[in-house]
């Protein structure tokens, strides 16, 4: 078994120039299983607490930060790192989420929620789970910059993020949001995805039970494409 990381994009078919391209880019996936009895963070699948939010890809579930989006503003003795701090639970409301740092200009696809265990405290269970997809901390619909997904009752299933057309434009091209901790090296910027669930129940507390699992599918886009000044020969070596 192999593994390898590396920069990208990915480009794959037989015919790159002339008339009769076939072409296309890969689709790319992070996911994060959030595991509500899992509770030091380390584990795999950590779930988070309140105020704490986790890492995505399971490899495994750390601590995460929300960065402040601070497009333009590059340093180069490195980001003055500011963070948002997840809203706290309260009655009736848990929150719980990840974050997802993908390539900078990516076009977001899909989010999908995949409710594998029903959250509960053990005496009392979640009534519905929405979930709000920003390049930030945000708490409802409206201010979602990406996309949201209605309640996904009690029911094991998928839910899917639903897209208005502002949404999807900010969508196709992902935002510049957070600049590499470590100057310069690559990439100099990436789009971060916070996708916030929003528990609900009348009664529910701490949940101690309870699995979901986050979905993010994205296009890392080739920009030089088409760029006969940088690349005259079509060479992208």
């Amino acid at each position: 078994m192999g593994r390898s990381t590396f920069e990208g994009p990915i480009l794959s078919g037989d015919q790159r120039f002339g008339p009769q391209r076939d072409v296309g880019y890969t689709l790319l996936t992070q996911v994060c299983l959030l595991d509500f009895s899992k509770t030091t963070p380390g584990q795999a699948g950590y779930g988070g607490a309140s105020t704490q939010y986790v890492t995505s890809n399971n490899i495994p579930n750390q601590l995460a930060t929300i960065y402040t989006a601070q497009a333009g503003a590059y340093s180069a003795t490195g980001p003055t790192v500011a963070a948002t701090q997840p809203t706290a639970d309260a009655s009736g409301t848990t929150y719980r989420g990840a974050v997802f740092l993908i390539p900078q200009g990516s076009y977001l696809k899909s989010v999908e929620l995949d409710l594998v265990v029903n959250p509960t405290d053990g005496s009392n269970a979640a009534t519905g789970t929405l979930a709000f997809i920003s390049n930030g901390f945000v708490t409802s619909a409206a201010g979602a910059s990406y996309c949201s997904i209605a309640s996904t009752g009690t029911t094991v299933g998928r839910s899917s993020a639903t897209f208005s057309a502002t949404q999807y434009a900010n969508a196709v091209a992902t935002l510049q949001d957070v600049q590499n901790i470590q100057p310069g090296q690559q990439p100099t910027w990436f789009s971060q995805i916070v996708v916030n669930l929003q528990i609900l129940s009348s009664a529910l507390t701490t949940p101690n039970a309870g699995k979901f699992n986050i979905i993010v599918s994205y296009i890392q886009p080739d920009t030089n494409i088409g760029n006969s000044t940088t690349y005259p020969y079509g060479n992208f070596d």
